[in-house]
């Protein structure tokens, strides 16, 4: 059983680290360089695995581990059979599936691990959603032209900035623990009323909305809600989005577009200043005027689109990936035969090619 490591073509990720092979029993072949843009060089990985070129990599692997999908002028010189596993987003990208089917591939979507307490270990979106709230407060912090903390100075004493997490999941929780060590004071939004408890333990005030659809089988998702909620929801957040000085927005619908959380007329209510950093962009954004992948200035607000900012902290953000992928690794391959198995339910919800076109096992 030969498991491949391919150096990303846009991310500073590293599928995984040589912290997390030398745990593992397994042959690893790494391409050259692979983890270099996260500080991993290729002399740690020389220990525990052997250091090839891409196309080694890309023909002698049983099976390819990759943060992002490997690229489609790649696929041809993978042997036709072999399992690629990788955030390959289904839901939102519906050739993800057609493409490994036209090159005979297998693939696991990390991304459609079941977010339970049963499949904790091997949550890829929790893990990195954890990474990408601390750095978007670091990133608000960065930009905003006032201090996070209350200042008493010789000069004047400053208040405390008010930041508004908007989503109280994973991204949500990291993004209101931070600002809050930071010495903010931090008002969070969420349709799940469950999160209230966790939001008030992390010192932050929760806002509440009454009449929101709950749904606990979503997954950790925000679901779907009634037209007259929304309105409600929105003149709540428009109120609260003029006081603040920075406004984290984590909301996102699986397999839909983001809800609009911040229109363009609360932007422009908003402080001078004031810094908008949208999680949610790839998939429309929760703000009305965000740009995915793009910092824009409207009217004296900054607003940040990114919802790769895992990626900013790439050796973390590595190892906590590597980890997961190796839990389901465990799960998958039987330790004395090396024969791969899709017949738990976790490896069933995320196997994303029907067993029944696969023609080499």
């Amino acid at each position: 059983m030969k498991i491949g490591i391919l150096k990303e073509s846009s991310d500073r990720r590293v599928a995984m680290t040589p912290e997390t092979i030398k745990k593992t029993s397994y042959e690893f072949l790494v391409e050259s360089s692979a983890g270099e843009q996260s500080q991993y060089p290729d002399s740690e990985y020389e220990a525990h695995a052997k250091i090839v070129s891409r196309a080694e990599v890309l023909s002698n692997s049983d099976i390819l581990i990759t943060v992002n999908p490997i690229p489609e002028n790649d696929l041809s010189a993978i042997r036709p059979g072999t399992l690629l596993i990788a955030l390959f987003e289904p839901y939102n990208n519906a050739d993800a599936v057609p493409t490994l089917q036209k090159h005979q591939l297998r693939g696991i979507s990390m991304d459609m691990i079941p977010r339970s307490s049963l499949a904790q270990s091997m949550d890829v979106l929790s893990s990195m959603a954890s990474v990408a709230g601390y750095k978007a407060v670091l990133k608000a912090a960065d930009t905003l032209p006032r201090y996070f903390p209350m200042m008493i100075t010789a000069a004047g004493s400053i208040r405390p900035c008010t930041v508004l997490v908007l989503g109280a999941g994973v991204a949500g929780l990291q993004a209101i623990a931070t600002a809050r060590r930071l010495g903010a004071m931090v008002e969070a939004f969420d349709v799940r009323s469950a999160v209230k408890e966790e939001v008030q333990s992390l010192g932050a005030k929760f806002i509440e909305v009454e009449g929101a659809v709950d749904d606990k089988d979503a997954g950790g998702y925000a679901v779907q809600q009634s037209e007259d909620y929304l309105r409600r929801q929105r003149e709540e957040v428009a109120n609260r989005a003029a006081k603040a000085d920075v406004v984290i927005t984590t909301a996102q619908l699986r397999g839909r577009k983001a809800p609009i959380l911040v229109t363009a007329e609360t932007v422009e209510r908003m402080k001078a200043g004031s810094v908008i950093i949208d999680l949610a962009s790839s998939t429309g954004g929760n703000c009305e005027l965000s740009q995915d992948n793009a910092s824009i200035v409207h009217k004296g607000v900054n607003i940040i689109g990114n919802s790769n900012l895992a990626q900013e902290m790439p050796q973390n953000a590595s190892l906590l990936y590597g980890n997961n992928v190796l839990n389901l690794l465990k799960l998958i391959i039987d330790e004395e035969t090396k024969a791969l198995s899709f017949e738990h339910e976790i490896a069933i919800a995320a196997l994303i090619t029907p067993l029944a076109t696969e023609t080499n096992d």
